[in-house]
């Protein structure tokens, strides 16, 4: 079996070849918490444009807790200059995406076409808006698989002519410090992955 790659080492590159420069990036954002600490490591090398698209959370009031948390952190944490979009919330995206695989366990197959799904209107989006580099929070979450977010990022940059900036955010102690500044800021973190599935799974329904 192959070595994994060592995302944290390829983002290391990415970062050296750009050197003074800080070209327009694309985050793809599943939610504040998430988001605090990538922001931190990206910020200092790119000009962040945060996507929040995520069709997969339920129930609604859910999805807009995420949504406005994520845009209030934005709004406190004056360290960072970013600019926010959300796109339009229609659940009936994700049920259409994931349809045959609703038992499927998490971290299955339908976690991944979740992450595609997800990431490619990050990629559609960049590409419509003149961004060359995209990449996701997803892989801060220590739930979340990064061999998998990593391969559909290239898969996507290929197909839409852009570049993934590859990563692995939990590494270096990136998932703690989403904790620290969690706390700091005092964010509300949700205790499920976020899609029907994941809150059925821990009787959150």
């Amino acid at each position: 079996m192959a070595n994994k790659p060592n995302y944290p080492a390829q983002m290391d590159q990415v970062f050296a070849a750009l050197g003074d420069e800080r070209p327009p990036l694309l985050l793809h954002a599943c939610c504040g918490p998430c988001s605090s600490s990538v922001l931190e490591v990206l910020c200092a090398h790119f000009q962040v444009t945060v996507l929040y698209y995520n069709p997969n959370i339920w129930p609604p009031e859910e999805y807009r807790r995420r949504a406005d948390e994520l845009a209030s952190f934005l709004q406190r944490a004056h360290t960072l200059d970013v600019k926010l979009v959300e796109e339009p919330y229609d659940p009936q995206e994700f049920y259409t995406a994931v349809q045959g695989l609703e038992q499927e366990p998490e971290k299955g197959g339908r976690c991944t076409v979740c992450y595609r799904l997800r990431m490619e209107r990050a990629a559609q989006y960049a590409k419509a808006h003149g961004f060359v580099w995209f990449t996701t929070t997803l892989s801060v979450s220590p739930l979340k698989d990064p061999i998998r977010i990593n391969q559909i990022g290239e898969e996507l940059a290929a197909q839409y002519g852009l570049r993934h900036l590859p990563s692995e955010f939990k590494k270096r102690d990136g998932y703690k410090r989403s904790l620290e500044l969690s706390r700091e800021y005092g964010l509300y973190r949700q205790d499920y992955c976020g899609c029907e599935f994941s809150a059925r799974a821990r009787g959150k329904a």
